[in-house]
C-alpha cells in the first residue's frame, strides 16, 4: 500500500475517535456540572478537561477565566483548536476524501454525512439548546463509522491501518484522562473523610467510568461499591475492558502484526513489550510506584509508538 493512503487511512480514524472522545468527556463533564456542587469544583472539572487534551494555555489566552459555555464551545464549534470537534470531524472527512478510492461506498458516506450533518446541527443551534443530545450524536456516529468499516471494509492493510489508527488514540485518551482525573482526587479530596467528601468521591468515580462507558461494566465486574484502586485497574489492565489501556494495546499489537515489514522489527517490538507489561500488571504495584509516574510513561511511549509507526509506515518515501 502507498504510503500516503495508509496515512490518510490511519489518521481519518484517529480524528473520528478523537472527536468521540473529546465528547464523551465534555457529555460527562456537562451533566456532573448539573449535579448540586460549589463554583471551585466546577471549575476544577473543567479545567481538568482541557489539561487532558492540552488546551488550557490555549483557552486562557483566548478567554481567561474558566466558564463552562465557554469551554465547551472552544472543544465543539472552535474551528482555530484543532481538538475541537468541529476541526477533527472536518479533517476526519478531509482524510477520507482524499482516499475515496479505497474505501467503500457505505464509509465514505458515513463520514461525508456525519460531516454536513455537524454543520447542519450548530447552524441551528441544536448544540445550545441541548448539549447532551448533540454530545450522543457525536458519539453514535463514531460507532456507526466503526461498524460500517468493519462491517463493509476488505480485511486487508486499509482495514488494519484504520484500526491502528482508532485503537492507538483511544489509549492516548484513556491514559490521559485517568492520569488528569486520578491526579485531581488525590491532590484535592484525598485525606478527607466527611459525608460530602464521600458523596462527591463517588460522583468523581462515577463521571470517570461514565467517560469510558465503564459504569455497567464495573458493576458487572467487581459487584461493590466503586473504589479507586479498582476503577484504575478497570481502565488499565482489564483486556476485558473495550476501552482500557491493556484492550486498545491488543488492538494496535494485532493489527500492527497484520501490516509489519522488514523495516518495522523495533516498533513491533516495542509495540509487544508495552502491551505485555499491562498484560503482566498489577494494580497494587503501580499504585505503589505511582500512576501518575506510570501513566506519564505510558504516554510517553505512545507518542514514541505513533512516530515509529508513522516513520515505518506512513511519511511517503
Amino acid at each position: 500500500m502507498l504510503s500516503r493512503t495508509a496515512d490518510h487511512l490511519f489518521w481519518m480514524s484517529r480524528y473520528t475517535e478523537r472527536a468521540e472522545n473529546t465528547a464523551r468527556m465534555l457529555d460527562v463533564n456537562y451533566q456532573t456540572s448539573l449535579l448540586p456542587q460549589s463554583a471551585a469544583v466546577a471549575e476544577l472539572g473543567w479545567k481538568g478537561l482541557l489539561s487532558i487534551s492540552e488546551l488550557l494555555p490555549s483557552y486562557e489566552a483566548l478567554y481567561g477565566e474558566i466558564k463552562a459555555r465557554k469551554v465547551m464551545e472552544f472543544m465543539v464549534k472552535d474551528e482555530d483548536n484543532p481538538s475541537s470537534i468541529i476541526s477533527c470531524l472536518r479533517a476526519a472527512r478531509e482524510n477520507a476524501r482524499a482516499v475515496r478510492g479505497a474505501l467503500t461506498t457505505e464509509v465514505w458516506e458515513t463520514q461525508n454525512q456525519t460531516w454536513l450533518e455537524l454543520n447542519r446541527r450548530i447552524r441551528s443551534g441544536e448544540f445550545e439548546r441541548d448539549p447532551g443530545q448533540f454530545f450522543e450524536w457525536v458519539k453514535f456516529r463514531s460507532h456507526l463509522s466503526r461498524g460500517v468499516t468493519v462491517g463493509t471494509m476488505l480485511m486487508d492493510e486499509s482495514l488494519h491501518f484504520m484500526r491502528l489508527g482508532t485503537f492507538l488514540e483511544r489509549a492516548d485518551n484513556t491514559a490521559r484522562l485517568v492520569d488528569v482525573k486520578f491526579h485531581a482526587v488525590q491532590s484535592d479530596f484525598f485525606g478527607a473523610a466527611s459525608a460530602k467528601d464521600q458523596e462527591y468521591d463517588f460522583y468523581h468515580w462515577s463521571a470517570i467510568l461514565r467517560s469510558v462507558s465503564g459504569f455497567e461494566i464495573y458493576r458487572k465486574v467487581y459487584r461493590d461499591v466503586i473504589r479507586p484502586e479498582r476503577v484504575a485497574e478497570l481502565l488499565v489492565l482489564r483486556a476485558d475492558m473495550p476501552r482500557s489501556l491493556h484492550a486498545s494495546m491488543n488492538e494496535v499489537v494485532s493489527n500492527l502484526a497484520m501490516v509489519a515489514n522488514d523495516q518495522s522489527v523495533a516498533t513491533s517490538r516495542r509495540a509487544g513489550k508495552l502491551r505485555a507489561e499491562l498484560q503482566y500488571g498489577c494494580i497494587d504495584e503501580i499504585l505503589a510506584n505511582g500512576l501518575h509516574a506510570f501513566l506519564t510513561q505510558f504516554l510517553d511511549r505512545v507518542n514514541e509508538l505513533g512516530a515509529s509507526i508513522s516513520r515505518d509506515f506512513l511519511i511517503p518515501n
